[in-house]
Formats: structure tokens, sequence, C-alpha cells
């Protein structure tokens, strides 16, 4: 086990027993990761980082339902993921959705450095591209490509067919290698 993994462990045992600190270091730890997975979906940075606290807030009340049978990483992805689409869902019924297109930013989450220009200013470009998608296929091609879920879950957290899923996620490729060669 990773010593990562059990700083954590323990942090979130903290958590558990109310320790503001704790849960100060786990979302220090998170907030840049859930804050650009919120963005991707629901296109506005302030309402992202509302979706975001949100999910911080959910997921420290509920903390006591993690069983740690994934990372806490991917459980709060998780929230943060389901938050944002009812988040977008709600705006899109209201039809308040914000018509600005605010420029994303590539987080240095990794640590990759500035080496790898060329593959950073490609995903630059394939990011932008993918906002002039619809709607569907850029939310679908952000949970499959980037977030890294598969064709069931996408299916599950959009509520869709698995059929429609894949076809959804097929086309949405296809739109946009063709934005991408026209770009």
């Amino acid at each position: 086990m990773s010593q990562n993994k059990v700083h954590t462990e323990a942090l979130l045992q903290l958590c558990l027993e109310g320790r503001q600190s704790a849960q100060m270091e786990i979302y220090n730890r998170y907030y840049k990761a859930m804050f650009n997975t919120a963005y991707r979906i629901v296109k506005d940075s302030a309402e992202a980082e509302d979706v975001m606290q949100e999910s911080f807030l959910n997921a420290f009340t509920k903390l006591y339902t993690f069983k740690g049978d994934v990372t806490f990483g991917a459980w709060l992805k998780r929230i943060v993921i389901n938050k944002s689409i009812y988040h977008y869902r709600k705006q899109q019924k209201k039809k308040e959705v914000g018509l600005d297109e605010i420029l994303y930013k590539v987080e240095d989450n990794d640590g990759i450095s500035e080496d790898h220009g060329s593959t950073e200013r490609m995903a630059q470009k394939v990011l932008e591209t993918m906002k002039q998608l619809k709607d569907n296929y850029r939310i679908s091609l952000t949970l499959h490509l980037i977030e890294g879920y598969d064709y069931e879950e996408v299916s599950s957290i959009m509520d869709i067919s698995y059929a429609n899923c894949r076809t959804t996620i097929s086309r949405a490729k296809e739109s946009l290698r063709k934005k991408m060669i026209n770009a």
C-alpha cells in the first residue's frame, strides 16, 4: 500500500472525527482536479466552482458511506460528475445555460514538465474543439475519454441505453475528428 494512500486514509479517518484541518488537507489535494471535472461539464467557471464546493460538502457529510472499494479520488469524482450533470440539466431546463465561452486552461495536476509543450498544445486544441460539439457529444466524450468511464458507466451517468451511448460516442469522435481537420 502506498504511503500516499495510507496518509489519505488517515486523513479521512480524521475527517470522520470532525477535524477541519484534515478536511482542508483533503480539499487542497483534490480541488483542482474536481474543479476541472466540473468545468468540463458545466462550461462556466463560477458554476463549476459552486458544483465543486457542493460536492465537497456532500462528500464530507456522507463520508461514512465511503467503503474504500475504490480510491477516495474516484469516489469524489463520481460525486462531482453526478452533481455537474444534474446542475447542467437543471440549467438546460431553465434555459439559463451561459453563452460565455471561457478559455479552458489545462492545470498542471501531474507535474508535467514544460518539455511536453506540443502535447499540451494539442490537448488544448482538442479541448477547445470539444466545446464546439453538441452538448451530448461533448459530455459523453468528456466522460469517456477524459474522465475514463467505460460505455456502461457513461450510459448510466447520462441515463441513456448502452447502444445509444456507443453510438453517441462514436458519432462524437467522428464529429471531433472533422472539426479538428477543418480547424
